[in-house]
């Protein structure tokens, strides 16, 4: 099944969300070879895809998992999690309909 994985970011976790982006996109990238990852991206804290020092206000990621635990587990296990760049993490089941 899908699972939205929407993290808030703490206030200022920009340099955290930096140094701990090689490793958080290399386990995004192992879930879009295995075909499981539909969405990912961040939030910029302003209308601009760069928004430099304004930084983001979290990120969105859509993708399968066996189970509502092993997303849970797999989205506690994010770097930007350990790093201590989110306030917080929260997963649900999703539904895709369109397109």
């Amino acid at each position: 099944m899908w699972y939205v994985i929407h993290s808030s970011d703490r206030k200022d976790s920009l340099a955290a969300r930096l140094k701990a982006r090689p490793a958080h996109v290399a386990r995004l990238e192992k879930l879009l070879q295995q075909g499981r990852l539909l969405v990912a991206g961040p939030m910029p804290n302003i209308d601009s895809e760069d928004p430099g020092p304004a930084g983001y206000s979290g990120s969105a990621v859509i993708a399968e998992f066996d189970s509502l635990d092993d997303a849970r587990k797999w989205a506690g296990d994010d770097p930007y999690v350990v790093a201590d760049v989110y306030e917080y993490v929260d997963v649900r089941p999703f539904v895709k309909v369109l397109p």
